[in-house]
């Protein structure tokens, strides 16, 4: 039974000292930052109604922007993600795809503000636009802070002698952020005037 007992502790502090616990904690700030990112989009995605019927009230001949902001929200909203569970870099990908064309839309959105002067200084609309650009902010950072720490958690699990740590207790890398991808959401929608249809009278 001592022998048990004793072959158990050193066991435990095999995996102390070799990075078990480190992995550990740098998974569940990753998952932690990861939430944050969660949070940050849904925050976004709760915005939207309220700007959308917002943006209605002035421009109700946009029908075709309303269109791709409902349809790009509802594709994001259908994505079955848990925050305590790791993407893989497939899904990640598609994470990606989808809040990326809603970001898309939601720029076509605003430029429609341009075409309409009495929708500009609706009180309400200045409201929902400063909310949603501090939630964009708000994105950037938790994605730059999930980023980091998984930047951290996947040196650990690739570096020797945690990797082979990491191999018996089936700790595995994480995917990232594709920056690429990064680049290609942050860049502005192309706009063409050619298509935006004038102003109702009056307005």
């Amino acid at each position: 039974m001592f022998k048990k007992w004793l072959l158990m502790a050193v066991m435990v502090l095999g995996l102390s000292g070799c990075g078990y616990n480190t992995m550990q904690q740098q998974d569940e700030a990753a998952n932690g930052a990861w939430s944050e990112v969660l949070n940050q989009y849904q925050r976004r995605a709760d915005l939207i109604p309220n700007l959308v019927n917002t943006v209605k009230g002035y421009a109700k001949h946009e029908e075709g922007v309303f269109v791709a902001v409902t349809e790009a929200r509802a594709k994001v909203g259908q994505m079955q993600i848990n925050a305590d569970q790791p993407l893989d870099e497939a899904q990640l990908a598609q994470f990606q795809a989808a809040q990326g064309e809603l970001s898309s839309a939601l720029s076509r959105l605003l430029v429609v503000s341009e075409n309409y002067p009495a929708l500009k200084a609706d009180a309400n609309f200045r409201d929902l636009q400063a909310q949603l650009e501090g939630t964009e902010n708000r994105i950037a950072l938790a994605r730059n802070r999930y980023i980091e720490t998984v930047r951290v958690y996947n040196t650990t699990v690739r570096s020797f002698p945690t990797n082979l740590v990491a191999k018996v207790t089936g700790m595995s890398i994480r995917p990232q952020f594709k920056v690429e991808n990064e680049a290609a959401i942050a860049k502005p929608a192309t706009v063409n005037f050619d298509d935006v249809a004038p102003a109702p009278a009056g307005q």
